[in-house]
């Protein structure tokens, strides 16, 4: 637990420090964002489980390393976990992370954008539901850290407030031994503070 705290503060301190680093005449910005998030699991490699719906929010740093490429790191909390149905009831694994993404955006125009980045994520919270008509105390113990990549797209308007969807593709074993990994799909808008 300990390595993955170190790991989570240097990878978005760095991504703050090499932003900061190189300016190129851009404005650096900083500023607000959340949105809605739909999350799931894949377990192994057989498809995805029903999704759990909840949100993210957190803050996040831009500076521009040339006339079309930026970086930005970000600290969010995001809920995330999922949903398997069958005939005798439902199952929740809700899952709370607190994720750091750094991502490298592309702006093939001045307000399009195109976005990609590792994160990492710490589990600060985790709870079982089963809904039925048998009651189960069964607790599982997810693992605390998640690793993955993120795929996005977005626009930012004149006015600096983005609109964007982001994809995660979690590559972290969830439950240890079990091929089961996060996705998530993050629908959000950003302000520019």
């Amino acid at each position: 637990m300990k390595k993955a705290t170190y790991l989570a503060i240097a990878l978005f301190f760095g991504g703050i420090t090499v932003s900061q680093s190189q300016n190129y005449d851009h404005k650096m910005s900083g500023g607000i964002k959340g949105g809605y998030n739909l999350a799931s699991v894949s377990f192994d490699g057989n498809g995805e489980t029903d999704q759990r719906h909840g949100f993210h929010i957190g803050v996040y740093g831009e500076s521009f390393i040339s006339e079309n490429f930026s970086i930005q790191p970000e600290l969010l909390y995001s809920q995330q976990g999922y949903e398997i149905k069958d005939a005798s009831g439902t199952f929740k694994q809700k899952l709370d992370y607190i994720n750091f993404p750094v991502m490298l955006k592309a702006y093939p125009s001045r307000n399009f954008f195109l976005e990609v980045g590792p994160q990492i994520g710490l589990a600060i919270k985790h709870k079982e539901e089963y809904n039925g008509f048998f009651s189960s105390s069964q607790e599982y113990d997810p693992d605390s850290f998640d690793w993955g990549m993120n795929f996005g797209v977005g626009f930012k308007s004149n006015s600096n407030i983005s609109f964007g969807v982001r994809y995660h593709l979690g590559l972290g074993d969830l439950y240890d031994s079990s091929k089961a990994y996060n996705r998530v799909w993050q629908f959000y808008v950003g302000f520019d503070l």
